[in-house]
Order: C-alpha cells, then sequence, then structure tokens
C-alpha cells in the first residue's frame, strides 16, 4: 500500500462524508464551515504524515511525542485566543442569539452587528460598536430580548392618594384597548402595586409583538399622563418643606 493509494482512500472518504452536507443539514453557521474543514484537513493531514512515516520505517513514537510537545506550547501560548475560539464555537453551534437580534451581554446592550469566530460585534442604540471577546460571553448570562415573539410592557404610574384608584385603572385598560399594537390575549391589567410614601403605585401591564415594544411603552406613556391631567388625576412626586423657626 503506497502513500498515493493512501491518500485517495483518506479523500474518498471525506467526499462520502462532505462535512459541508453535514454542517448544512444541521444549520450551521456559515461562518464556522471554513475553521471545521481547515481543523479537519489539518487533522487528516498528520495523520496522513504518520502512518507514511510508519510504513517507510521511521519510528512514530517519537514524532508524535514532538508534536504533542509543540502542540502544548503552542496551546499555552494562545490559551487566550484558544478560549476564544472555543467560546465562537460553542456560540455559532449553540446559537443562544443571532445576528440582528438585541442581546445584553457582559454589562453591555445592544443589537448583534457580526459574529465572528474570536469575538462578537454589538451596536448600541446610540450607534456604537462594542466588541466582546467570545470566551467570556459565551461563559457569562446572555439576556436576548429578541429571540420570543411577544414581550410584556409594564407601565408604572403613581397616583395621589386622594385620586379614585378605579377611575384610574379605567383610564389605563381603556388606553391599553384602544392601540391596535397591543394584544388582547392575553389581555392588558392593571395592578395595585405598593403604597408608596408619595403615591399610590399602579402598573399596567400589557403584551406586544416584541418589535412593537419601545413604541407602546413610549406612547401610552406620553397618552396616560395627558389622560391623566384631563381626568384630574394627580401624578405626585416628592416635595420638601422647610419651615424657619423665629428667633
Amino acid at each position: 500500500m503506497d502513500a498515493d493509494f493512501l491518500r485517495s482512500r483518506i479523500g474518498s472518504v471525506v467526499d462520502q462524508c462532505s462535512l459541508d452536507t453535514v454542517m448544512n443539514k444541521r444549520n450551521v453557521e456559515p461562518t464556522l464551515h471554513g475553521f471545521v474543514s481547515a481543523l479537519v484537513s489539518i487533522a487528516l493531514k498528520v495523520l496522513l504524515l504518520i502512518t507514511v512515516a510508519g510504513m517507510i520505517g521511521i519510528e512514530t513514537t517519537s514524532f508524535i511525542a514532538m508534536l504533542g510537545a509543540a502542540g502544548l506550547a503552542v496551546g499555552l501560548a494562545l490559551q487566550g485566543s484558544l478560549a476564544n475560539f472555543a467560546g465562537g464555537a460553542l456560540i455559532l453551534f449553540l446559537r443562544p442569539f443571532r445576528a440582528g437580534e438585541y442581546i445584553e451581554a457582559q454589562g453591555v446592550g445592544g443589537t448583534v452587528d457580526s459574529i465572528q469566530i474570536f469575538n462578537t460585534v454589538l451596536k448600541t442604540p446610540d450607534n456604537k460598536t462594542v466588541i466582546i471577546p467570545n470566551g467570556s460571553l459565551s461563559n457569562g448570562n446572555i439576556i436576548n430580548y429578541s429571540r420570543q415573539p411577544t414581550r410584556r410592557v409594564d407601565l408604572n404610574i403613581g397616583i395621589d392618594y386622594g385620586d379614585d384608584v378605579k377611575k384610574a385603572r379605567s383610564i389605563l385598560l381603556g388606553l391599553a384597548a384602544a392601540d391596535s399594537r397591543v394584544l388582547k390575549d392575553p389581555e392588558a391589567v392593571v395592578w395595585l402595586v405598593s403604597l408608596g410614601d408619595n403615591s399610590v403605585n399602579l402598573s399596567l401591564r400589557m403584551w406586544t409583538k416584541t418589535e412593537d415594544f419601545w413604541g407602546v411603552f413610549w406612547d401610552i406613556q406620553e397618552q396616560a399622563k395627558e389622560a391623566f391631567d384631563a381626568q384630574g388625576i394627580t401624578i405626585p412626586f416628592p416635595q420638601r418643606e422647610i419651615t424657619q423657626k423665629a428667633a
């Protein structure tokens, strides 16, 4: 069995088990295709080299030990980069987020611009570019705000202790019902969540499509202020009275 025959046999096996075909069937991110193919190619070439060396009578034990030592040295030198590479591979395989989704991780929030093998690029709402190493990203908490099709909007508003809670609740529910972006199921509700030092605190909770979340939040908050002013319901704020003692 010569080296050319062995090379052809290995090549035929690789062709029959095409990595691209397998990864496409599993919907693996395209970014990972080239890296996995390159790693497999290198591994096969090393295996071929060791096999051919053994066939022509070269002692392979010391050769393998030398490769192992070289691999260990390279691994120690590139420890941080390898951690980021492994993190990138995990992210691309497991897909906790995708390009275009809004996430919060490592103390930063932004829209995923690109997922690279060593780092992930985010764009913040004020158009800053943030680059996060994949090693720390894959080992930390990730909040994905875009993955679910719907989200709950919590609008917390305080009213004066002298105001009618039922009237305020009716106004808030009316605003939610009038907005077509607010889903009917689950239906909107208003809870009295706490009795604060200066106000009775209500929470309007309504569901909307994820892409409508901020539009609903800002619009209904403004409408609630206007409706409360028109209906004579006060939104209190802390006040401090200072008196001067007579001399």
